[in-house]
């Protein structure tokens, strides 16, 4: 009995710690896939039933489920797109890791699932980082809510390549190709000013100098972009304003881009959170790290059928360190130190 005790235990550290399908566990363990499942969720629960410890900054992001999926409705005759998306809970200022997730990432599923939680706990919640995302916006209205510095340059990164596309398309009356020199510095458009060589930078600059009007609305995209990556190296709250005011009148000087005027409109909507986030010095990359784990459980299980189940396994696999304190680290010594032990100096 205790022997089959300890290989249940052992089955469900395979798949919870060291993150292992359920189909291989079962397998060299020469059991079935719902005795290894069931080992596995019976250590999960019981970590996972623990109240929450109070969050300061909470972390709100969402997921893809896995491919989009077509499913009848109970007439069968209705045939509707199924959700793929869930929305994860995510402990920034702590050590809690993903705190829960609900499918879907309506404003409505982010509302349910925080009533769920007691009154207390989500009145100790001071921050709510996000992306640009309405959604989430009106989760918690008592809290300070900041934007990822992250999504608001990967939105500007997105209007370059835009613009990019159409420029080359109206020049060439075709998709970009190679050959093409605007298409070959298509990678130095994503680059940051600082990180480009001189010698690059030329060569881009050049390039779209030479392409004529449509060449300059690209680069004039691409400034723009870096106008709204300084708003993130400010330091006080007078900085963030002073720059945001250079992004904007930079966009008032280039009315005639349309894909600039849209990022602009989208950074006024969030400007207040955009600042927050800056001199708060907060973002949400434990939201990105936690997602990238969640990616991973879910292509090593090669997808889920099951949401419940991959909430579970998700769950369990971005908490590890709170079941498992890091290592003390000690100093190793040297082989002569330890020689000089060994063979001590005649008195």
């Amino acid at each position: 009995m205790q022997e089959g005790h300890l290989h249940r235990t052992g089955a469900a550290t395979a798949i919870g710690d060291q993150l292992r399908p359920v189909s291989e566990v079962a397998a060299s363990g020469h059991m079935s896939w719902s005795t290894a499942h069931e080992a596995f969720a019976e250590v999960a629960d019981a970590h996972l039933a623990a109240p929450l410890r109070p969050v300061r900054v909470l972390g709100i992001d969402e997921t893809r489920r896995g491919k989009p999926r077509w499913i009848r409705d109970a007439d069968r005759t209705t045939v509707r797109l199924a959700d793929t998306w869930h929305t994860g809970y995510i402990d920034i200022s702590g050590d809690q890791g993903l705190l829960g997730q609900v499918e879907g990432r309506g404003c409505e599923d982010v509302i349910a699932w925080l009533n769920a939680q007691p009154a207390c706990w989500r009145a100790q919640i001071e921050v709510v980082a996000i992306d640009m995302s309405a959604s989430y916006a009106n989760a918690l209205p008592n809290a300070r809510l900041v934007v990822d510095p992250f999504h608001v340059v990967q939105a500007a990164t997105k209007m370059v390549a835009s613009v990019r596309r159409r420029a080359i398309f109206a020049r060439y009356g075709r998709r970009g190709r190679s050959g093409d020199p605007e298409y070959g510095m298509r990678r130095t458009l994503l680059r940051n000013y600082e990180n480009l060589h001189p010698d690059r930078f030329a060569a881009m600059w050049n390039t779209f100098i030479d392409a004529g009007v449509h060449g300059e609305q690209v680069l004039a995209a691409w400034i723009a972009k870096e106008e709204l990556r300084k708003v993130f190296t400010a330091t006080c709250s007078g900085g963030v304003r002073d720059r945001l005011h250079a992004f904007f009148s930079w966009r008032a000087a280039h009315d005639h881009i349309p894909e600039l005027v849209t990022l602009a409109e989208t950074v006024s909507r969030w400007r207040e959170q955009i600042a927050a986030a800056v001199i708060l010095g907060i973002s949400n990359t434990a939201s990105e790290g936690t997602n990238r784990i969640i990616k991973l459980v879910a292509g090593i299980a090669f997808g889920f059928r099951n949401p419940a189940n991959q909430r579970r396994r998700s769950r369990y696999a971005t908490t590890r360190t709170t079941r498992h304190p890091p290592r003390r680290v000690t100093k190793r010594r040297s082989r002569s130190a330890i020689k000089r032990e060994h063979n001590p100096a005649p008195t």
